[in-house]
């Protein structure tokens, strides 16, 4: 049975133009895709950035700073404290420029670095100069505040701090941290050192509150420790600080060091009694100080008597410089 006239199907060459007719479309994506890259203006703000990040550039400015006057580790947080214009800008950069490994921050530090180094040049002020170092802190103390809480505790911090640091400030010491119950204090000369703290103990002894009058123990070191910015650190300043622990009773320890650069004028003006501290027999090995280290006990003249029934267990009368 004939179902009528069969219709031909479109030939592939019927098709031929609707292909020929996308060819166009392609053709104009091409000047799409050239304009999407960049111009050589617009190249740069990407090469900076890449060159900034470079670990081979920041390696080499920070090489470079080792060649150059100064501190090369200047703007870390310990340069970077105290007063100073290089120490202001050093703490403004490393909030403004936080990325630690880039090379603007690398060159910036070491402009600073060298007028830091210039600043001290001209102040003539060497780095590492020669100082006499105090420690400060109050006998006890820590068990008497356990009793008596933070509110009484507090009060005679600030009576202690009115007693104590006046003698020091009015004689040129520079406090450089206040430690809870005790300070650390710097000197360039050793015997306005010892002036100045034997005062400041006298003026502690008069301090009392609730009934409780405080015991301030104080040590004495004198040495060449790293200046960082505000701040001194090294094993002179630890030394320091372990002399202050050998008075254990309260008053005065001073390292043979420092009882060396005070002049015999000086000591007798002083009008204090010397005398050798003796390390107990069975006592352990002190920590932090050289086994060589020998101590001595001022005392102001007249002595109290508690303070000679202290010394007793622990001193012995030595000439200067034995």
């Amino acid at each position: 049975m004939d179902s009528g006239p069969v219709e031909d199907s479109p030939t592939p060459a019927q098709n031929e133009p609707s292909g020929a007719q996308n060819e166009p479309s392609g053709a104009q994506n091409e000047p799409s895709g050239a304009q999407n890259q960049p111009t050589p203006a617009q190249k740069v703000p990407e090469w900076l950035r890449n060159t900034n990040r470079n670990p081979g550039v920041v390696s080499m400015i920070r090489r470079a700073r080792r060649a150059l006057p100064g501190d090369p580790d200047f703007g870390d947080p310990l340069s970077a404290a105290g007063d100073g214009g290089p120490q202001a800008i050093a703490r403004a950069a490393d909030r403004l420029m936080p990325d630690r490994d880039a090379a603007t921050r690398e060159a910036s530090l070491a402009a600073l670095q060298v007028w830091q180094a210039v600043t001290e040049k001209v102040s003539g002020r060497p780095a590492n100069s020669e100082v006499t170092l105090v420690f400060t802190d109050l006998v006890s103390f820590s068990d008497w505040s356990l009793r008596v809480g933070d509110e009484v505790s507090l009060r005679l911090l600030r009576r202690v701090a009115q007693a104590a640091e006046p003698p020091v400030l009015d004689s040129g010491g520079h406090i450089v941290k206040r430690m809870g119950d005790g300070m650390m204090a710097v000197f360039t000369d050793a015997a306005t050192a010892v002036r100045a703290t034997l005062a400041a103990l006298e003026a502690v002894n008069t301090v009392e509150v609730d009934g409780y009058t405080p015991r301030m123990r104080a040590g004495i070191h004198t040495g060449r420790p790293q200046r960082i910015g505000s701040d001194w650190l090294g094993v002179d300043v630890n030394i320091a600080a372990r002399v202050m622990d050998r008075a254990v009773r309260g008053g005065l320890i001073v390292s043979e060091t420092t009882l060396a650069k005070i002049s015999e004028a000086d000591l007798k003006s002083l009008g204090v009694s010397v005398t050798r501290v003796r390390r107990q027999m069975f006592a352990p090995r002190q920590h932090g100080v050289p086994a060589d280290l020998v101590m001595y006990r001022f005392k102001a003249r007249p002595a109290t008597p508690a303070e000679d029934s202290a010394d007793a267990t622990d001193t012995d009368t030595a000439p200067r410089g034995s």
